[in-house]
């Protein structure tokens, strides 16, 4: 199989405009430009895409979205931007308003407006991964910092119990290592996503991220902790160009 970027792959950032936990957290500035700035950009730098399109139901998203150089040729319907629908039925309706057009992918990445960890480098990771096995998508994860056998919850009194009692004295060393998905993108054929088939499955291969750039950016906290991650990883970076580290 080819590894060249596709001239039939797409991006597609759904970013629709009644966020309730973070107000207009889509376009929010962080860290100096508007927050879907980071994805359009290394969506743009990739390499990997015909075209990089935004799915919104908000004109000023829209707007701010071509202004950093993605398309926004389609508003997403209401019925697909309350806060149940989930993100694969949005991508298959943008694939089918392109094949409207004339312009059917074979390959569909979709990659959230709130991640702007996301590289350039790791976008064509996943692109090489679909392209190199026979699966439905690839896409980010990373792994727990700590073993989630030993995860604890609270109970209705107050106290301490764990999940699952039977690993209490087994060494850490000794459990299997636990993956989460990284929340930041989804390359998936375009047949899968119409189908409705589902991510977490055997028909999926990862694409692993370092931890230090991934973080759910879904309340205020994690908004905080999110600025303060990329400005620690970005003085790294300037520093290692500088030949400081």
């Amino acid at each position: 199989m080819t590894t060249t970027a596709p001239n039939d792959a797409v991006a597609i950032i759904p970013a629709r405009g009644g966020s309730k936990r973070i107000p207009r957290k889509n376009i929010r500035e962080f860290a100096g430009k508007p927050m879907i700035a980071w994805s359009i950009k290394a969506a743009l730098a990739s390499g990997c895409f015909s075209r990089v399109i935004v799915s919104t139901d908000d004109d000023e998203i829209a707007a701010m979205a071509e202004a950093q150089g993605a398309s926004v040729p389609f508003r997403r319907p209401a019925v697909l931007s309350d806060d149940y629908t989930g993100t694969i039925p949005v991508v298959a309706h943008a694939i089918e308003w392109l094949a409207e057009q004339g312009e059917a992918p074979k390959a569909v990445c979709c990659l959230y407006a709130t991640a702007p960890f996301v590289q350039p480098e790791d976008l064509f990771a996943g692109m090489k991964a679909l392209q190199e096995n026979d699966v439905d998508y690839a896409f980010s994860v990373t792994s727990y910092a700590f073993p989630i056998q030993r995860a604890l919850r609270l109970t209705s009194e107050g106290r301490i119990a764990m999940f699952q009692p039977e690993y209490f004295t087994t060494r850490s060393q000794d459990l299997d290592e636990a993956w989460h998905d990284a929340g930041q993108f989804y390359w998936g054929r375009a047949d899968a996503w119409q189908r409705g088939s589902p991510i977490f499955s055997q028909r999926a291969v990862p694409v692993a991220l370092p931890r230090h750039r991934v973080q759910d950016i879904d309340t205020p906290e994690d908004w905080h902790r999110a600025e303060w991650l990329f400005k620690a990883w970005q003085a790294e970076k300037q520093a290692a160009q500088k030949g400081h580290i």
